[in-house]
């Protein structure tokens, strides 16, 4: 097997072969599939490693120490024969990771074969493809946590460990003191116990990045914004903890923590800074300075590390492993956010031009993983795994309900917000042939509302009157985004033609539901609001561009925008998230251009999930990519398409301007700038009165459909799985 080593004379680092270990009672031996570097204590001992001898005694007086005593008693030829031969070997590096259970050794009853567990310890938790773990220095992982954010176990139990013995309480106010990865996790961890943090670094974009996870501000140490900002929340008396999470030789951090902290507060040192404690400033506070010991109690207890000896919880309740199943947790429930944290991600096999990017400064980063192939890599994508595109099943055959010819088509709406009366509505009450029959809203106003303004014959808050009405032909589901699935599974066993805004459904469940409904009913008569494949100038465009014979890859840019403060879109917990609400839009767009739906996708996001690229893969080998971004200019347009294959290509400028070019001309544009963007509504409109009317196929297959929706969910898989999602049964 693999593993990264360094030799701490030379400095040299490599990535060797080395024997597997054996797997020994009391613990497992796990395949690697997620390492984290340490950009904090890995890296200074890398940086240790290249300095001179001189430079290394003075960085560790205390092994200089050790060294003067060993010549007390050995005298120097031994002395220098020993500390020679231990400089001149290879040692590991790494300390936390998540891998896969290859081997159980006996007296091991938690755990089995091909379970997926965070591992701590450096002896144990290394940078390489196999490591023996004995049982307390490993957890299992919770259902649905990504094997990358469960590599950050270790850490997060040296983050959980500081707060702890800063025992903060709700309400109160604490200052961390460097925003590297441990003080990046502290920040959460505080903000999640409900406590006031302000953060303290010189790097503006790790203050940044704080505030965003939690802090409530941050800002450089020689800030007077720090000040003040402490002062306005604690009225003058000072934070009641300061967490160390620095490194470095600077006293700026203990002495800032000494002006900052109040009365009797607390200090907790989690890095490794200059500890020089200004005698006045702790004495007159009569500060109470404590130490965090790494991951908890239990390390550097080679009884509890090696032979499993657990400590009593009635006596003590965190240990080390406790701690690192209670950050799992945390991380599982989404208490805590790590994926943000994530500034890189590398191959094992670059390993070494990694840590020397991150020590020449090339690799800016709070948080990198190593990523390693094999069968371990296999379970990590299995965390992503291949979402089925649900087969679409019929009991009896399609079917269309029995109409009077020149009858009109009446329509029920459920629902009547922004969306409804201003982009349907408006539509579909100038148009002949459509009775606008019953509004159906969850308070009596707004469906009054609607029924003045777009003339419905009937208001009312009782959807089962609306289901249960033989004379209505069809429903409108324009409800907030949590409730489409069961509305529409509802309409169609109540056997209504159903048109349901976007999204489908949000989950696969519900989306196995809607077909339930389906297959139970006979009743296929769904469209969801897709509108774009119907925006006329997109049409004439592909049109224009004619068929085409070998594949094509398309690019989407969304130009999203930020959402107001207080939309209901960023209501995640209950109305999912704003791709899975919106970006069956762009999907189906896609798979409308590209004549097929598709068969994988993979997602990655930048930090915080703000901006999302999605790479759709299609059965002939054309690619989609759809780049959802919410941090763009508001003044660029909102969506600009390409589509190129066969010396062509297709440009479509935000529904105002479409362009079409072959052998590097322009073989035709649009003639004329519309007088607003046409982006579909009304056509599509058209088309579903028509299906209903006619009783003729629905406007777009069903098939196509669910495989959008499908493909939508799956965004959420890649994202979590951090790998391709297969399509499974896509067509």
């Amino acid at each position: 097997m693999k593993q990264v080593v360094q030799n701490y004379k030379s400095g040299e680092l490599a990535v060797l072969d080395v024997p597997v270990p054996g797997c020994k009672p009391g613990g497992v031996l796990v395949r690697s599939a997620y390492s984290l570097i340490s950009t904090g204590t890995e890296l200074m001992k890398v940086s240790e490693a290249g300095m001179s001898m001189l430079g290394k005694a003075r960085s560790r007086p205390d092994q200089v120490a050790k060294v003067m005593q060993s010549v007390a008693t050995n005298g120097v030829p031994a002395t220098y024969r020993k500390v020679m031969g231990k400089l001149d070997s290879y040692t590991p590096l790494g300390y936390s990771l998540c891998g896969v259970v290859e081997q159980v050794g006996s007296g091991i009853d938690d755990v089995k074969v091909g379970d997926l567990v965070a591992c701590a310890g450096n002896e144990h938790a290394l940078h390489a493809e196999l490591n023996w773990v004995p049982k307390n220095l490993y957890a299992p992982v919770p259902d649905g946590l990504a094997p990358r954010h469960a590599a950050f176990g270790t850490v997060g139990s040296i983050a959980l460990q500081g707060v702890r013995q800063g025992e903060s309480q709700l309400g109160e106010v604490a200052l961390v003191i460097g925003l590297g990865l441990i003080g990046q996790l502290v920040v959460q961890l505080l903000a999640a116990s409900g406590v006031r943090v302000v953060g303290v670094d010189p790097d503006p974009v790790r203050c940044e990045l704080a505030e965003r996870l939690g802090a409530t501000a941050c800002g450089d140490p020689a800030s007077a914004a720090v000040e003040a900002a402490v002062a306005e929340l604690t009225g003058g008396h000072g934070v009641d903890q300061v967490y160390l999470a620095a490194g470095g030789g600077s006293n700026q951090p203990v002495e800032l923590a000494a002006r900052l902290c109040r009365d009797r507060g607390r200090v907790v040192d989690i890095g490794k800074c200059r500890l020089d404690l200004p005698w006045n400033a702790y004495y007159e506070k009569e500060l109470d300075v404590r130490f965090s010991r790494s991951y908890g109690p239990g390390r550097y207890d080679p009884e509890y590390e090696l032979e499993g000896r657990d400590y009593p919880i009635g006596y003590v309740r965190w240990t080390e492993r406790r701690n690192l199943a209670c950050f799992l947790d945390l991380l599982a429930l989404g208490r805590v956010d790590v994926e943000p944290l994530v500034s890189h991600i590398a191959d094992f096999d670059d390993a070494v031009e990694t840590y020397q990017r991150l020590k020449d400064g090339d690799l800016k980063a709070v948080a990198v993983l190593f990523r390693y192939p094999g069968p371990a890599e296999d379970t990590a994508e299995a965390e992503a795994p291949a979402v089925t595109v649900p087969a679409v099943r019929r009991n009896g055959g399609v079917s269309a309900p029995a109409r009077a010819a020149n009858a009109p088509v009446r329509l029920a709406f459920v629902g009547a917000g922004n969306y409804a009366t201003s982009m349907l509505l408006p539509h579909l009450a100038q148009r002949d042939g459509v009775e606008l029959s019953t509004v159906v809203t969850t308070t009596a106003l707004s469906a009054a509302n609607a029924k003045r303004k777009f003339g419905f014959a009937g208001a009312t808050t009782d959807l089962d009157a609306v289901l249960g009405d033989p004379s209505i032909d069809a429903v409108f589901v324009v409800t907030r985004h949590s409730s489409h699935a069961e509305l529409t599974r509802r309409a169609l066993l109540a056997g209504k033609t159903v048109f349901v805004e976007k999204p489908l459904a949000l989950t696969e469940d519900e989306l196995a539901g809607v077909l339930a409904a389906v297959e139970e009913s006979g009743n296929d008569r769904l469209q969801v609001g897709f509108n774009r494949r119907f925006a006329p100038l997109l049409q004439e465009a592909r049109k224009r561009f004619g068929a085409r014979t070998g594949p094509a890859s398309l690019r989407y840019l969304v130009n999203a925008g930020r959402l107001a403060h207080g939309s209901w879109y960023l209501q995640q917990g209950t109305e999912g998230s704003r791709f899975a609400g919106e970006g069956g839009h762009f999907i189906d767009t896609a798979s409308w251009l590209l004549g097929a739906d598709p068969v994988s996708v993979y997602a990655v996001a930048t930090s915080g999930n703000e901006d999302l690229q999605v790479v759709l893969r299609y059965p002939d080998g054309s690619t989609g990519t759809i780049s959802y971004v919410t941090t763009g200019a508001p003044g660029f347009p909102k969506e600009t398409l390409d589509l190129v294959a066969d010396g062509k290509v297709l440009r479509l400028d935000d529904f105002v301007r479409a362009t079409v070019y072959d052998s590097h001309r322009k073989r035709w544009v649009s003639s004329r700038l519309p007088k607003a963007r046409d982006k579909g509504q009304n056509a599509e409109l058209a088309a579903f009165i028509k299906a209903v009317r006619t009783g003729g196929p629905m406007p777009v297959p069903l098939e196509s459909l669910v495989a959008t929706t499908a493909a939508t969910l799956a965004v959420r898989a890649g994202l979590a799985g951090g790998a391709p999602v297969t399509l499974a049964g896509a067509r």
